[in-house]
Parts: C-alpha cells; structure tokens; sequence
C-alpha cells in the first residue's frame, strides 16, 4: 500500500460512520458485519459498503470464520495490526524519546537519546527526524506503513498549529515540529504538551480507560496536568491549561524558573527534590546520600534519593514525605476546582511509589472539603516515565479512530 492511500485513508475516516465502526472494530474486534449493523444500527448494506472501503486501506482485515447461529459462518473483521505502525516522540529536558508502536498501541521497539546542551531549533528538528528513522530502520518498518508522528513535548504548545510555542527547559521558542516533520516524512504529525498528551495516553490504554472525567499528572523535570473533561482532552483558551506546577503554594517559597516564588514544582520536581536533599546535607544532616554521591553534592539525583529511602535512610525519606505532602496540596486544590473521578501520577518522580503517594493521599484526606472529594483515586501512571511518549502515540490513535472529537 502506497504513501497516497494511506495519507486519503485519514480523510476517509473523518466520516462518522466509518470512525464508529472503526472504533468499534478495535474496541471489540474479531467482530462480525452483522454484530457491527446491531450495534451501530445502521443498515446492512451500509455496514457492508463501509466496511469494503475500510478493508481497500488495509486497516482492517477479514479473519477465520466466526461461530455460527445456524446458517453460513460468519467473516470477523480485526484491526490489521501488525501491517500498521506509530512513532511518538517525547521532548523532554535532557532527552528525546522514541517509541514504535502497532495501532493497538502495543510497543515494538523503544529508544532515547540525549539532547545536547545548548541545542538549536534546527539541531534539534533534525535530532527529532534521525530520531524517527532510527526507530524505523532498527525495528524493520516501512516508512508507508506508519500511519503518523505523534509528539509530546514539555512546556507550552500550540496544538492547531502544531507548533512549540516555549519549551522551557530547552531556552528554545517557536519550534515548528509539525511542519518540519511532515515535510520531512509525507505523514500527519500531531503535537501535544506532555502531560496533556499522558492524560490521552492513560485514557486511551492506561490506567484512566473507561473514565470520562480524569487528570493526569506529569512529575519529572517540572509539573505538568492533563485534564480530560467528559471524555475530551481540555486545552484552555491559550493553551496553559494544566499548567500547576506554576500554582503558588508558598508566596515566600523559592524562586522558579518562571520568575515567581513558591509554585508547585519548586517543592516537588525531580530537581527540587535533588536541591532539597543537597541542602539538608549542606547544614549537617547525616545520609547515606553523602557516600552515594561520593561528596560531591551536584550529584545527587531523584534515583538516588529513592534507592536511600528504600534501604532506610531517614532524610531520604523524609524529603520524599515532603514532596509528597506538597504535592498533595496541589492535588487537593485541582480536586477542588476540576472535581475529576481519578487523578493518575506519572513521570519520573510517581516513581518514589509509597514513599510519596502515601503522604500525598494523606494531605487530601486532611484537606479536601468533603468525604467523597477526600476518597478521590489517586493511581500511578500504567506508564511510569514512558507516560507522555505512549500519550504521543495516542494522538495519531485518537485522529483514526477517535468519534470524540478530542
């Protein structure tokens, strides 16, 4: 099957009746013609003209015959796998994550690479676009048997345009990834801020399937939100919203990378985690992080905090009870404005585990204004740090499938 056909496959799809029955194909698949007609209710003969495009584009493929009621064997129709693949991108502050996927989102082959310190715009386009082949070349694909490029990418993003708007951590502004790598790849390519595109991802195959009205939660480098509202992703009006790692929490708290003093990701992130614990050594507290950073304190990491903990050292574990509490401040105060069904925890921080999410269920339970509000889920990301690239590959899934409009 050619670029072309692949590429019209997408506008074919933007028909509701085939999203449905796409939908419902991948949903509930190996699935008959007339369990589709009952189902959708629409007509035979209709059910049975869609599905004859759709099996033109070799998305979706007869399989064995089916079990029989009485009368001829049924043809199922399945979604065709292993024909068909997504690449997502995650652009994180040190490094660029790849992953190939099938169109079930089943990961195939994962890879990271290291972003250089001071990269340019273009330095960076061009890592994304080796990054792809990469992935491509070392799993075996086809380049017109990928379906699309979907991207995450940390700090603000204009979705339409497809176009980083400020990446932060990178000192970088105006990135236009859509466009490059379209040109690039003869693909659709959809941009997304990671934590809005992890909340996609966990909704879609994760932990937040099946939940109409969730929030996800992006703790790494900084702290981002994904917040999906009647089962549609929510972006705001300029595209910040689940921005609360910029939620203030102390007006005399340190100061962030965005100018302010006290936002949420000055107590919680990966760095201020790593400062903290740098600074109670600083003034005479003992750790064993003193010997597992060898005295140099500029080591100290988030992973090393944690292997502490986990082997008994009480500052590492009380600094990861801090973060945990402060963290579960800025919980309590989303639940109290979104109100969501589950909030899920991912980035590399969700992976301190108890030691952070015991104290963070703590501080709703003391603060949140009613009993229900107090007993919100709380999960870790299906994910772990591979949430927000998973989330990108969600982005091509939902513009094939998706009859949410998301």
């Amino acid at each position: 099957m050619g670029k072309n056909l692949l590429t019209g496959s997408f506008q074919l799809m933007k028909s509701l009746n085939r999203s449905v029955i796409l939908n419902l194909i991948r949903e509930r698949g190996p699935i008959s013609r007339a369990e589709i007609a009952k189902v959708t209710k629409l007509t035979p003969p209709t059910v049975s003209n869609l599905v004859k495009e759709l099996l033109q584009t070799e998305i979706i493929m007869e399989q064995s015959l089916g079990e029989s009621s009485g009368g001829r064997k049924p043809t199922m129709l399945t979604l065709n796998s292993s024909m068909f693949h997504v690449v997502g991108l995650d652009l994180g502050s040190h490094h660029l994550k790849a992953t190939l996927t099938n169109i079930n989102g089943k990961m195939i082959k994962k890879e990271s690479v290291p972003i250089p310190v001071g990269v340019t715009k273009e330095d960076l386009l061009k890592l994304m676009a080796d990054c792809v082949n990469l992935i491509k070349n070392e799993a075996g694909i086809n380049e017109e048997n990928i379906i699309g490029i979907g991207v995450a990418m940390h700090g603000i993003v204009d979705v339409e345009k497809g176009l980083s708007v400020f990446a932060p951590n990178l000192n970088l502004q105006e990135i236009p990834i859509k466009e490059y790598l379209e040109e690039q790849f003869n693909m659709i390519v959809k941009i997304e801020n990671d934590a809005r595109a992890m909340s996609l991802g966990e909704q879609w195959f994760g932990n937040g399937a099946g939940v109409d009205s969730l929030v996800s939660i992006n703790v790494g480098r900084g702290v981002g939100a994904g917040i999906i509202i009647n089962g549609k992703l929510f972006h705001g009006q300029n595209f910040i919203s689940g921005e609360i790692g910029h939620m203030v929490i102390d007006i005399n708290g340190p100061k962030c990378t965005c100018g302010n003093y006290g936002c949420l990701q000055t107590f919680t992130s990966g760095p201020s985690i790593a400062e903290n614990a740098a600074k109670e050594l600083r003034l005479g507290q003992q750790s064993s992080l003193a010997t597992l950073s060898e005295g140099d304190l500029s080591k100290i990491t988030g992973e090393m905090i944690y292997d502490a903990a986990v082997a008994g050292d009480a500052l590492s574990q009380n600094i990861l009870a801090q973060a945990g509490r402060y963290l579960g401040i800025g919980v309590t105060n989303l639940i109290h404005i979104v109100n969501p069904k589950r909030i899920i925890i991912g980035g590399g921080v969700s992976n301190a585990g108890d030691f952070l999410l015991d104290n963070l269920k703590d501080t709703i339970k003391q603060r949140a204004l009613t009993s229900s509000a107090k007993e919100t889920e709380i999960v870790i990301s299906k994910f772990g740090e591979d949430a927000s690239v998973m989330g990108a590959v969600a982005l091509i899934l939902t513009e094939l499938f998706s009859t949410r409009g998301n």
